[in-house]
């Protein structure tokens, strides 16, 4: 796979047509064709639906999508010199399946940078990447999950689950009176499948007037702005809740969602991923 292809896939999901990622890349729209076919062909996929209205991606091209935007990053970063053997670096690539573990890749780096004097490259934000596929077809190398995947050959470390507790700005009980009755904007969050489950248990049927945000620090900053209700991370409220900014929804107990390491056996760079591993043992265990 030529990145070349890469390239010009990411130029006209973004311009929306051939015509103008030929112009944007310089390049024949023929070219642009023929890069498209080999690809497709590669991925035995078809990428794009072309129609009056413009070209649009397949749901498969929309699937590959988050992943070809990981691999220009990538290779952007090599061109740029990234890849040059530095003794105070490791060749790793974290990501983290929710939102709210983004801190916790920021306090990994500072663990093995502190403990070990390296520093992992690429930390992915892409939040809508499969993670499991992505440590399988090795665009990352590590990944921290609340979901693993199944029949994979990957393997699987289970951390200490996050606790989740119902926070809101104003006192609120959902075992009183007021249960299901003038309660606040609930703010939800892309947590999985468990999670939903579980919101859907403890929302009163009939007030789940909600608003839905991807990233857990955007909502918390919403919560501070606006107001309303919302599971969090109790390490991400614990400031807020003493000073007494948030407090907790009575009634509700805390939600536990687990939290698994994921990564690949046979890994180049195994020895590496272990040290990774031993950083999130100490910052999930302190």
């Amino acid at each position: 796979m030529q990145m070349n292809a890469i390239d010009t896939f990411l130029a006209i999901a973004r311009d929306g047509s051939f015509h103008a990622a030929a112009e944007a890349l310089n390049v024949t729209q023929t070219t642009v064709s023929a890069r498209i076919r080999v690809l497709e062909e590669e991925l035995s996929i078809s990428l794009f639906d072309r129609g009056p209205g413009g070209t649009q991606l397949t749901a498969s091209g929309r699937q590959f999508r988050p992943y070809a935007e990981q691999m220009q990053r990538t290779w952007a970063f090599l061109k740029s010199g990234g890849a040059a053997p530095l003794q105070d670096r490791l060749s790793l690539r974290l990501g983290a399946q929710l939102s709210m573990w983004d801190a916790m890749l920021v306090d990994l780096v500072i663990w093995l940078e502190e403990q070990k004097g390296k520093l992992p490259f690429i930390l992915n934000y892409d939040h809508a990447l499969n993670m499991g596929e992505a440590v399988t077809q090795q665009l990352l190398d590590l990944a921290i999950v609340t979901e693993a995947p199944h029949g994979t050959r990957l393997q699987v470390e289970d951390l200490p689950p996050e606790e989740l507790i119902l926070v809101s700005d104003q006192l609120l009980d959902l075992a009183g009176p007021q249960m299901g009755q003038n309660l606040p904007l609930f703010i939800n969050l892309d947590f999985g499948r468990h999670y939903d489950r579980q919101v859907q248990e403890v929302i009163p049927k009939g007030s789940r007037q909600h608003i839905v945000l991807g990233n857990a620090g955007m909502a918390l900053r919403y919560l501070h702005k606006r107001g309303g209700m919302g599971f969090f991370p109790r390490s991400m409220v614990a400031e807020a809740l003493q000073d007494g900014r948030l407090q907790p929804v009575a009634g509700v107990a805390p939600m536990w969602l687990d939290c698994k390491a994921l990564y690949h056996s046979g890994s180049p760079i195994l020895s590496q991923i272990e040290e990774a591993l031993q950083g999130l043992r100490s910052l999930r265990c302190p």
